[in-house]
């Protein structure tokens, strides 16, 4: 429908005439300002700015298809609901009882249309083990794509649960997974379905990558991380050298422990380590200006406060520098770098 035709209003106007910006719009004027302004906080600014421009059309609509607006809006949300606490069948009986077999099936087609890869939201409620039982007999290549949908925290603890000879080739999966076409990803649908039967839209996402699986192991014990980089090594040297690099950023040091970030000291030049800091958070400067002797902290402090502009990539330059020496101290097993995980000490 167009935007003149809702701006009319008029007697003959229903809900199947209405598109879903429009929908959106007459939603939130049936809201009070407060909690209108609320919704728009949850949404991303193209969004906004069509319902925005939706809202300002609006002239003279019947008080009906408010109303259809609002029970249709209702139905949705109870049948997300229904769907997340027992899945779509139980869902459909219970709509059916509400609304008929017809209403409650067009409700369903709605919720399914609507929702991309929300099947998740049971995955994510599952612990390690649980979620490894039900994903060990499927395919690497399956695993990884679901495994890349979760958070890093609960993907570290699902790998540590992998059995050995499955656990690097999901990782290296999961490094490699890229742009995965909408058929690739009619792979995990029936996987998903089996929990919360939702289908899977036809769009193109970007799944898992380096960075992905750098984050997730920067989150499991550095023994299984380092078995597992080793045996993607043996595989593709340019992919594991990138996550190598992705592990570790400058700012992780705050996790060191004192005495090794004092070992680090000794190595980084000191032209570097000015550089580095220089966009540096309060919390990466306090780190290291605390295990500095006071001299050494006074006349660092000094540099910074007085160096001129410096080109971003020199700044990053440097950190990458500091890095690559605290990586070499912890192959060199000088000092020990743990962002979390197992029953290993975290240092903070």
């Amino acid at each position: 429908m167009s935007t003149n035709q809702i701006a009319q209003g008029g007697g003959d106007l229903s809900l199947q005439d209405l598109t879903g910006v429009q929908k959106s719009a007459l939603l939130l004027i049936a809201l009070d300002v407060d909690s209108a302004s609320e919704v728009l906080k949850q949404l991303d600014a193209v969004d906004v700015e069509k319902i925005s421009a939706e809202i300002t059309q609006v002239r003279n609509i019947p008080t009906n298809v408010i109303t259809e607006v609002l029970d249709d809006f209702h139905s949705m949300i109870t049948a997300q609901e229904y769907v997340l606490e027992g899945g779509v069948d139980y869902a459909q009986q219970v709509l059916e009882k509400s609304f008929g077999i017809a209403k409650a099936t067009e409700i369903i087609d709605k919720v399914k249309s609507l929702t991309t890869l929300h099947g998740f939201d049971v995955l994510k409620k599952a612990d390690s083990v649980q979620l490894v039982n039900f994903l060990n007999k499927e395919h690497p290549q399956t695993i990884a794509l679901i495994l890349s949908h979760l958070n890093p925290d609960q993907t570290a603890d699902a790998i540590k649960e992998l059995p050995d000879d499955l656990r690097s080739d999901v990782a290296y999966r999961i490094a490699t997974l890229g742009k995965i076409a909408p058929q690739t990803l009619k792979q995990i649908e029936r996987v998903v379905d089996d929990l919360a039967g939702f289908s899977i839209n036809q769009t193109t996402q970007k799944l898992g990558g380096t960075k992905t699986l750098a984050g997730i192991l920067n989150r499991t014990p550095v023994g299984v991380s380092k078995e597992i980089i080793a045996e993607i090594l043996e595989k593709d040297e340019d992919v594991a050298y990138e996550i190598k690099r992705l592990m570790f950023l400058f700012e992780d040091i705050i996790h060191i422990q004192d005495k090794d970030i004092q070992r680090i000291l000794k190595e980084v030049d000191r032209k570097d380590l000015a550089f580095s800091l220089k966009v540096s958070e309060e919390n990466v400067r306090d780190k290291v200006f605390r295990n500095m002797s006071e001299r050494a902290a006074d006349l660092l402090k000094e540099e910074l406060q007085f160096m001129g502009p410096v080109k971003l990539k020199e700044v990053e330059g440097a950190q990458a520098r500091v890095v690559d020496v605290i990586k070499r101290l912890e192959e060199q097993e000088e000092i020990t770098i743990n962002m979390g995980g197992g029953s290993e000490e975290v240092y903070v």
